[in-house]
């Protein structure tokens, strides 16, 4: 009796005791271990430089209308996909355009910020950021996730039917479309927002003026042969409703520079190299960041892959944008867009750890750090096959 009493003490006292005293000696609980490199806080309107560093979840729903279609780097998106979540970094970048857009004067024209930095730093994430707090606080998105696939890598050309000299993208016209339906589908329905202006578009097929934005989004989308035409009507429909005061815009372009670089991979007839300036796409998104509206807020980037040009010796807007580019949206706010802090560093390591994706032993950040130079994208890439 007293030996099973005895090993009954042992079994249900001792041994938690020991275990208790074994990691009471730990200096960092977990769950203090994971607010180091995570908040809680998803609203992006409530984050402050307090957050700065830190990751905060996107919501399933946000995600689904916001990034479907694009608006994520391929390799980041992948990634999301194997941590079955999807995390974004609060940085300074972009909690400054939000500061700024909070407090901004709309009864003024159009501000424009352009986000650069050197590859892999972080800016098409910075945009996304910035989208997701333009979701979350009512703005119609105008978003264009990459313009490099418009000029380098279209689905088709075919020449304008309308305007001599140019050339048509109809089928990625459609695609961009149907993004913008995604993420504006909950303010396309309201009564409010209609067409100014009637739309005659063949013998047969005519939007009334005061018809549904959402209907004339749909035409473009139903009658591909239309679609970049469609376009342009709509982004002289979306000014017109924010210099109204009806919607507040913001208008998102990720490698915005590609508009201003001559060598497309777009040909006529002829197999001539087409300007990206005769492309009908381009038409629309020149009026969209031009300053001749209000009620609005445009956040571009511009990056060096957007061109893919091999000789490239600089990162800043004045070099990318070229003359023509840098003039078109002059005076604009520069956002440079660095490396990771040590803090951020180390908060992304924590991530990867979190997710299982690193495993930890003595030394591995300060390693990477050196590897990688803080560049995030080449720390993502190291950290691989960790």
């Amino acid at each position: 009796m007293y030996a099973t009493t005895t090993k009954l003490l042992i079994k249900n006292v001792i041994k938690p005791k020991l275990l208790v005293q074994r990691f009471s000696s730990a200096p960092v609980l977990l769950s203090d271990k994971l607010q180091k490199f995570r908040t809680s806080e998803s609203n992006c309107a409530n984050h402050t430089v307090d957050h700065l560093g830190l990751f905060y979840k996107v919501p399933v729903e946000d995600r689904k209308h916001i990034f479907t279609l694009g608006g994520l780097p391929k390799s980041f998106d992948v990634q999301t996909k194997t941590f079955n979540e999807t995390c974004l970094m609060i940085r300074q970048p972009s909690l400054d355009i939000i500061n700024c857009m909070k407090n901004l004067d709309f009864s003024k024209p159009v501000v424009r910020f352009v986000l650069y930095g050197e590859m892999g730093s972080g800016k098409s994430l910075a945009l996304a950021h910035v989208l997701h707090y333009a979701y979350q606080n009512g703005f119609l998105m105008v978003h264009v996730p990459w313009v490099g696939l418009w000029m380098r890598r279209c689905k088709e050309y075919s020449n304008s039917e309308t305007k001599e000299g140019y050339v048509d993208l109809n089928l990625d016209a459609a695609a961009w479309l149907l993004n913008f339906k995604t993420q504006n589908s909950h303010l396309l329905t309201q009564p409010d927002i209609k067409t100014d202006v009637e739309y005659v578009w063949s013998k047969r097929e005519v939007t009334p003026a005061g018809s549904d934005l959402l209907s004339l989004v749909e035409h473009g989308i139903n009658r591909v042969k239309y679609a970049s035409e469609v376009i342009i009507a709509l982004a002289e429909e979306i000014k017109k409703l924010s210099n109204k005061g009806v919607v507040r815009t913001l208008v998102a372009v990720d490698g915005y520079n590609a508009f201003f670089y001559p060598n497309t991979r777009v040909y006529t007839e002829k197999k001539e190299v087409v300007h990206p300036q005769k492309v009908t796409l381009t038409e629309a998104f020149m009026k969209l960041t031009d300053f001749d509206w209000k009620n609005g807020v445009a956040v571009l980037t511009v990056d060096e892959i957007a061109i893919a040009e091999e000789d490239q010796t600089c990162h800043l807007p004045r070099y990318l944008l070229r003359k023509e580019g840098f003039e078109h949206i002059d005076p604009f706010v520069p956002v440079p867009v660095l490396n990771y802090t040590h803090k951020e560093l180390t908060s992304c390591m924590d991530y990867y750890r979190e997710r299982k994706w690193v495993k930890d032993y003595p030394g591995l950040d300060e390693e990477v750090e050196f590897i990688s130079n803080s560049n995030p994208y080449k720390l993502m890439k190291v950290c691989a096959p960790l």
